[in-house]
């Protein structure tokens, strides 16, 4: 172009006032339709009120909301439960008791400065047990004392029953204190075609919700290897100790008997508590179910105090 002598003049340049100004009529008229449309919301939100009891306080520009106690919410969020108030100094850790000891349950509770929860337990015509918590348990660690014992198999079902009712109640955790655990000398097959019956009670209580079992002086200690939960097994030893240390029997005259030759490690574990007190040992044969039969006396109890040790008393013969 230049080659040929031709120029052209430079291209006109809009204006940068009137692009500046353009844009600053439209954002000032989005503005103003913007401010509008809020008052008019706000207009209509005005005219709702709550019916509070109470007016907002304003401090500093910021409305400070007030503090909501028993009757001061809102009608449209009243209720039979908000009225009651909830006790900020309740604790976490529940316990109950089933129908098989309550006395235990209720000593149990005393020493540690709690109190029973309430709980509705009956029985239909039919045997039919029912169990209902008359005390709300969610998020707590629950504890329920039960043992076991005769009837075994009413109270065990109780307990199965319990463990369901706290578990759909949203219970944190479920502890199951069985200081008599039935069905625990069934925990070997001795002879052909038997149930294993400590295995299965295992099973039933982990099926029905127990996130941990408390139990005493178990009859042998693999049944603590049936559950799939974590179990606390407890000797009741310490206890005993000191009720024949109350008794002021010198060692010399005291003898420590285990009942029959599988509990000979139980009893020299007692003994060496006692002062390394001597032992004996009865030689019983059974001849069925409950019937023991003394054949021999191993060790010398002429005239002394004979302290019998054992995990388990049926029958006492």
């Amino acid at each position: 172009m230049a080659s040929l002598g031709l120029s052209f003049p430079p291209a006109a340049k809009t204006p940068t006032y009137l692009a500046s100004s353009s844009s600053t009529f439209f954002s000032n008229s989005s503005l103003s339709i913007r401010t509008s449309q809020y008052r008019s919301r706000n207009s209509v939100f005005a005219s709702v009120k709550c019916d509070m009891p109470e007016s907002l306080n304003v401090e500093n520009g910021n409305p400070s909301i007030p503090i909501i106690n028993e009757r001061t919410l809102p009608k449209f969020l009243e209720s039979a439960r908000m009225e009651k108030s909830v006790s900020r100094t309740s604790t976490r850790l529940k316990l109950f008791s089933g129908t098989a000891n309550p006395a235990l349950a209720q000593e149990i509770a005393w020493y540690m400065g709690l109190e029973l929860g309430k709980v509705n337990i009956k029985r239909f015509a039919d045997g039919e047990i029912y169990v209902q918590l008359q005390e709300s348990v969610r998020g707590c660690d629950v504890y329920l004392v039960q043992p076991t014992c005769t009837p075994t198999n009413e109270n065990l079902m109780e307990l199965l029953i319990m463990v369901d009712a706290c578990r759909r109640a949203s219970a944190k955790k479920v502890t199951a204190v069985i200081p008599y655990f039935g069905y625990a000398r069934a925990d070997r097959k001795t002879q052909g075609r038997e149930s294993i019956a400590a295995k299965l009670v295992a099973n039933l209580i982990t099926e029905a919700g127990a996130d941990r079992v408390l139990a005493c002086d178990l009859h042998s200690g693999q049944s603590m290897g049936y559950f799939d939960i974590p179990v606390d097994h407890v000797y009741c030893q310490p206890v005993i100790l000191d009720y024949l240390a109350s008794k002021s029997i010198s060692s010399e005259d005291l003898v420590v008997v285990s009942p029959d030759v599988g509990g000979v490690a139980r009893a020299r574990a007692f003994a060496k508590k006692l002062s390394d007190a001597p032992l004996a040992i009865v030689d019983k044969r059974r001849s069925g179910h409950n019937v023991a039969e003394v054949m021999n006396l191993i060790g010398d109890v002429k005239g002394k105090v004979a302290v019998m040790v054992d995990d388990m008393i049926d029958t006492a013969g």
